[in-house]
Formats: C-alpha cells, structure tokens, sequence
C-alpha cells in the first residue's frame, strides 16, 4: 500500500521533514512503506513553488483540505505551536496517522485534549525527538539499560543555542507568548528533557528559574515586548534516585547547536555532545586502575553511523549528520504504521514533556520545588 503525506506547514521545519520522507527509500532497503508526497497546507503563498519543486503534488492554504484527502493517510504537523491543538485533534478525527514535530502543544492542558483524542483515534501517533535516534544515543540507551553506569547519582544535560545574542534580531513567533506558549524551554528544553527523560526515566520533582535578557525586540511595527524565556536551569530529582541539572538557552554565546549529556553511576559513566556526534565516550569501573592508571579512562565508542539494517546509506563507518537523526525518527515511524506496533515516542511521551515544561514555569514562577 502507498501511504500520502499531507504536510502542515512549509518552513525549515516543513522542508526537512520533507527531506526525509524523500531519504526513507534511498537510506532503506527495503524501505517500511512507500510514501507518496501529495499536499503541503502554508499559510505563505511564497513557499507553493518551493513546496510543488520538492514533489508535493498541490498545495493550499486550507489545511482542512489535506484532512478530507483519501489519498492522504500521514499528517506531518510542522505549524508553529498555536495551531497544533485543533489540527492534531482534527486530523485524529480524520482518521490520519500522525508525525508531529515537538512541542505537543502550548501548555499542558492543550496537550491533554490531544492525548485523550490519540487515546480514542486507533491510529499511529509520533513525536520528532530526534535525538533519540543517533547512533551514540541509541547505544547510550542500550548500555544503560543492560546495567553499564549502575545506579544513577547524577547527571548535567544542556541544549544550547545562541542565536538570539543579537539584540537587533526581530520579534518572530517563537518569542511570541500567544503562538509559541513559551521560550527557550519549549523550543530547545522539550528535546533535551525528553532525550533525559527517555534514558533515565521519569522525574519526580524540580526546581526551576528563568531568565530573559533581552526584554524588547524590533518589529514592523515598532519595538514590542519579549514575555517568553531566554535562558532556563532545572534541577530535577528522579524517580530512581538520581539527581541533576537541565540547562536550555539561546543566549549560549559561541555555542551553535550544542546538546550534550554526562551522567555518572555507581558502576560507570557516559557522555555525549551533539558538536561530537560520532563518538560515545564511556567509562567503566570494571577497568582496572593499576599499574599506573591501568585501563582506566573514558574510551571512544566509534558509533559514527552504525545502523542496523535495513539501513544501506551512508555507510557505517562514515560520520554522522544532523539530518541523519531526522531520517532515523521518521523511518521509525512508518516503521510502526507499516507493522501496527506501539510508537516511541509517543503522543504520550509527548504530553509527559509537556507536563514537566508546566512544572517547570510552575517552579520559576514560586521559586520553589514542584513534584511532577
């Protein structure tokens, strides 16, 4: 069977979800389904051209129109975060599968109406974490979970950007209040809270402070307001007994896309940056320490680009990309519609961010310790 995608918004997000459905059968023998690249819904007349010379067959701006589509069977929802409520559950209604770029929503009870739609839509529903899916935290998770660091102690995990430094960049929707629901945290937080979340399990409380340097930007017309979030610190307590610190911000100066983690246990460590890809380091205390030092130390594991098969190209032993991890995510996820099994991550996976992003605000706000 042939599956049409219907993407819902065109912008850098649009294009490279796009980019990876056009990967899945180049990257995959044999791909988990075919795809065929049917409507794009923009709210810019701008981006048509762009979106029928990437293979889209028509385009619109009514994005109901790619809902009644019996020809479309995957929505990709790449809008910004406003509209992701009423389009997530009308497209549940619709029938669609559904692969939706993070976050779930604005706020937490937004999200919440998504889910209990999922929870009666008996479709296939995913989030694009995709972290998750490099080869360095794909093993990451495997050694973890075959008991490598032991007993968690703690952790430190960032995602940093610096991009907004400037203060003369524009106001745009991302730190609009009313389109995004929030700042830092919900653009870069929601993936490394996941990534942390998905490796060490589920938070138990945390505290939290926020910060917004630049307080006012330039727009058409004049200079409005900044209400969201520049930069957001969370220590958190796990459920397991761990502890740690999750860092977010666009005002890492010298930083460009920098998500990196360690984490520290009982029986060894590991670390991972994203401006290091290729490489996790880890470190065993089953190694030994004498003569002089022994064996002891962080060693290299060379994951470069070690996917199981079905996955033909590039080859593994060449170094990977950031749109590599994109391709992984989704080829899983038409993994799931192809076979019926559970997806991960989930809407589910999507809305438990979300709740730790509300506690968080919720912490900020009474500079006190919140439980999750």
């Amino acid at each position: 069977m042939e599956y049409g995608v219907g993407m819902l918004g065109y912008g850098f997000m649009g294009k490279v979800h796009t980019l990876a459905y056009r990967s899945i059968p180049i990257y995959y023998d044999p791909a988990p389904l075919k795809v065929r690249l049917v409507g794009v819904a923009t709210a810019h007349r701008d981006t048509v051209e762009k979106a029928v010379a990437a293979g889209y067959e028509f385009t619109t701006t009514d994005w109901r129109e790619l809902l009644a589509r019996e020809d479309i069977q995957i929505i990709n929802c790449c809008t910004p975060n406003n509209l992701h409520r009423e389009m997530l559950v009308e497209a549940i209604r619709a029938g669609k599968h559904i692969y939706c770029d993070k976050p779930l929503a604005r706020t937490l009870a937004e999200a919440e109406e998504i889910v209990a739609a999922a929870r009666q839509g008996g479709k296939k529903y995913q989030m694009a974490f995709q972290y998750r899916f490099l080869p360095a935290t794909l093993r990451a998770k495997q050694m973890i979970q075959e008991g490598f660091v032991g007993q968690v102690f703690h952790f430190r995990a960032c995602y940093l950007h610096a991009g907004y430094v400037d203060p003369k960049r524009p106001m745009s929707w991302r730190l609009d209040k009313e389109v995004s629901g929030g700042g830092v945290l919900l653009d870069l937080g929601s993936h490394i809270i996941d990534l942390v979340r998905h490796l060490l399990g589920e938070f138990a409380e945390l505290c939290a402070m926020t910060e917004t340097f630049i307080k006012e930007r330039p727009s058409p017309t004049g200079m409005k307001p900044v209400e969201v979030d520049d930069y957001v610190a969370i220590q958190v307590k796990l459920r397991s007994g761990g502890t740690g610190i999750i860092e977010s911000s666009r005002f890492a100066t010298g930083s460009q896309d920098d998500l990196r983690f360690e984490i520290h246990g009982s029986k060894g460590a590991l670390r991972f940056s994203l401006m290091d890809p290729n490489w996790l380091y880890a470190y065993s205390m089953a190694d030994p320490d004498e003569p002089y030092g022994g064996t002891r130390g962080y060693r290299q594991i060379e994951c470069v680009q070690r996917y199981p098969k079905p996955s033909v190209l590039p080859g593994p032993k060449l170094s990977v990309g950031w749109m590599r991890g994109h391709i992984h995510s989704l080829y899983d996820f038409l993994t799931h519609v192809a076979d019926g099994s559970e997806t991960s991550p989930s809407f589910e996976d999507g809305l438990a961010v979300q709740r730790i992003m509300e506690r968080t605000y919720e912490s900020a706000r009474s500079r006190s310790w919140v439980a999750v």
